[in-house]
């Protein structure tokens, strides 16, 4: 294929792209509030529940933690998961000097570990493998972090603090290495889906408790969460989503090995735009339901204390 019709190519699939979205004229017809003009009181009950929900933007914390991380006060899901890691170590008194914290498959757009370091706290930031970052097209877009300067970081915190309080390191999730052990906090957001099928998945979360994490340590984990069905989902593959059922599973599992977790609490649809769900091709927010392999899915949190 020659250059031209390399360029032609692209201009059809760019024509493509643009029929899709114009497919979707019913967002022009949904009210999208902006966050600043419809809050809710401060008093008001934030993140009680376990999955991305509308109710939270509209909570002045959120608009609090988002100026924090420096992403816009949006209605995505991703942006949910951030607040929701960064509000854990809070809330557990985990965002402090002398507290450490390590991330699993921090990507290069992730502020989570700026946020950490800027209070004081010392990170070790980890990603995949390059041949695995790489061999699976994350460092084509802002999800592959190769070094400890590809992670984000501006606007959040100087540099002088970013590099002195935030090492990087290489972390094959399914084979966490010994070396990193000792931590007060363990987080990842949206990578546990993606490690080949879901017990490697829920093996991880394991692992990322009892192998990382000191005595009464806290784990906080973002994934996909399936809304479609308790029984029907994907597997296996690049991406698997998560149904109830396997987080139940895994919760008893952690429970039984002597850590303590909430149960699960999928947020009601309290809000119009709890029931959009947006459809490839992905468009702007709102983004807190999505079409994702043919099942609708949102983002799932979960926290766990290590307690032996």
């Amino acid at each position: 294929m020659d250059v031209r019709e390399r360029l032609a190519a692209a201009e059809e699939r760019l024509r493509s792209l643009e029929e899709q979205l114009a497919a979707k004229p019913w967002k022009r017809n949904i009210l999208i509030p902006s966050p600043e003009v419809v809050a809710r009181a401060a008093g008001d009950d934030f993140m009680r529940y376990s999955t991305c929900s509308a109710a939270d933007f509209l909570h002045p914390r959120f608009a609090q933690l988002s100026a924090l991380l420096r992403i816009p006060l949006s209605y995505h899901r991703k942006y949910w998961e951030w607040v929701f890691i960064v509000h854990t170590a809070m809330k557990e008194n985990l965002a402090r000097p002398g507290a450490s914290a390590v991330g699993f498959g921090v990507g290069a757009a992730e502020p989570v570990a700026a946020v950490l370091a800027k209070h004081g706290v010392s990170v070790t930031a980890t990603d995949a493998p390059e041949e695995i970052g790489v061999g699976q097209g994350w460092s084509s877009g802002s999800e592959y972090a190769s070094g400890v300067e590809a992670l984000a970081y501006e606007g959040v915190v100087d540099r002088e603090t970013f590099l002195r309080q935030v090492r990087y390191d290489v972390c094959d999730m399914n084979d966490i290495p010994e070396r990193l052990t000792g931590y007060d906090f363990a987080w990842s957001s949206c990578c546990f889906e993606h490690l080949g099928d879901l017990e490697k998945g829920l093996r991880f979360v394991e692992s990322s408790v009892e192998r990382t994490l000191k005595v009464g340590g806290i784990a906080c984990h973002t994934t996909e969460f399936n809304l479609s069905s308790n029984e029907q989902t994907v597997e296996s593959g690049a991406t698997v989503i998560y149904r109830k059922r396997d987080l139940d599973a895994l919760i008893s599992r952690l429970r039984e090995r002597g850590h303590t977790v909430a149960d699960i609490l999928v947020a009601p649809d309290a809000h119009h735009l709890d029931g959009y769900v947006d459809t490839p091709p992905y468009s702007e927010p709102p983004h807190l339901r999505l079409d994702l392999l043919g099942y609708a899915s949102t983002s799932i949190g979960l926290v766990i204390r290590r307690g032996r």
